[in-house]
């Protein structure tokens, strides 16, 4: 089977982040994205908001932009627009990997939508527990040709993306030990997890066509890889990241994304090959990311080559400057600073709870205010 990829601006970005509603007074997650969709009007044009798997989740999609910045704008209007509707409802809006405390089957599955009933009839058990939330960053391809290598340079640097979006510590009232519990619990469904590494183009329409024909998918969407070509949009998409809480942090770390899609472009124009890890060190580094976060000992090249997640991206955020610079996302790149030196999420709702005696409502007040301050 052929599988176009659709013409797209080279570097274009758009944004796709998930936020969950929570009761205003228990902090339990609530089932209000229906009726805040009806008010604030779902789907159209980009930008838009849309629902998700669950009833207690909206997504906001910027539309597509050729400035980090300009992305974020629409998701930080997207959110003021949610979050007004929200407001007389008495609820409130989070966005984390994961809920601190609320129990998976208390969930409503959002209805009248065949692709998720389909999904949970499928996957039963794992597929109630997506009590997840993430972030999506699309960056446009102008050459078909690139985008496999594209994406297995992307996954040397998915350790990098885990670890500074990491923000799902806490799974139904329980500390798990994990910077990103979310990552492991979503690796759980038949068609997510890491993609294949493939050698060319014909390569992923023959699996894609093996996958249709034995039934596993009916639609190229079913694919939820952590990195997966968008041929639709012209776009890769890169799904490794939790939930975000903040508008700066998804602003620095869709700046990392777009500036590393353009330099691997910009070798394979130039005749140059893109790093590749082995899939076992890229599996490796995944769950690295996802228990230690920050901490992470990663591994850098095929060689076996280790450093810190943190010192490594010291060394790459330099190397990438120029390509910030041209495409007007200086700024925001270097946000990946603060997030070194706060903390990621996991870190700061780690602090809050140690604070507060354990208190994983806490930690829910402390989601809010960051998404609806900063």
């Amino acid at each position: 089977m052929g599988i176009d990829f659709a013409p797209s601006e080279r570097s274009r970005l758009g944004i796709e982040w998930e936020i969950a509603c929570v009761d205003r007074r228990s902090g339990e997650l609530a089932p209000a994205a229906p009726e805040l969709l009806a008010r604030v009007g779902a789907g159209g044009d980009f930008p838009h908001v849309t629902g998700e798997l669950l009833t207690n989740t909206v997504e906001l999609v910027s539309a597509p932009h050729h400035r980090t910045r300009d992305a974020v704008a629409d998701l930080t209007r997207l959110a003021e627009r949610v979050a007004a509707a929200a407001e007389p409802m008495g609820v409130d809006l989070i966005s984390s990997g994961t809920h601190p405390f609320s129990q998976w089957f208390q969930q409503s599955v959002t209805p009248g939508r065949p692709r998720y009933d389909t999904l949970i009839d499928r996957t039963r058990w794992w597929g109630r527990q997506m009590m997840i939330w993430g972030v999506h960053v699309h960056v446009a391809v102008d050459d078909r040709r690139k985008v496999l290598p594209i994406i297995d340079g992307l996954l040397t640097y998915l350790p990098h993306f885990q670890a500074l979006s990491a923000s799902s510590p806490f799974w139904a009232g329980e500390n798990t030990g994990y910077a990103s519990n979310r990552a492991l619990m979503f690796q759980q469904l038949p068609t997510a997890g890491l993609p294949p590494q493939l050698d060319d183009w014909a390569q992923y329409e023959a699996l894609v066509a093996d996958l249709e024909h034995t039934g596993v998918i009916e639609q190229l969407n079913e694919l939820r890889w952590d990195i997966r070509p968008s041929p639709r949009w012209g776009t890769i998409e890169v799904r490794t990241f939790d939930g975000i809480s903040t508008a700066g942090e998804i602003g620095a770390i869709a700046a990392l994304t777009q500036c590393l899609v353009e330099h691997f472009s910009r070798e394979l124009d130039a005749g140059r090959g893109v790093p590749k890890l082995q899939p076992w060190f890229v599996r490796e580094n995944k769950w690295r990311a996802a228990r230690y976060g920050m901490e992470a000992i990663i591994i850098q090249n095929a060689a076996g080559d280790e450093l810190l997640v943190t010192k490594d991206l010291e060394e790459l955020l330099p190397a990438l400057a120029p390509i910030a610079e041209a495409l007007d996302c200086q700024a925001e790149l270097e946000g990946l600073r603060d997030i070194v030196e706060g903390g990621a999420s996991y870190q700061r709702q780690l602090r809050v709870a140690a604070a507060n005696n354990g208190s994983l409502k806490a930690v829910v007040s402390s989601l809010v205010r960051e998404l609806r301050e900063g």
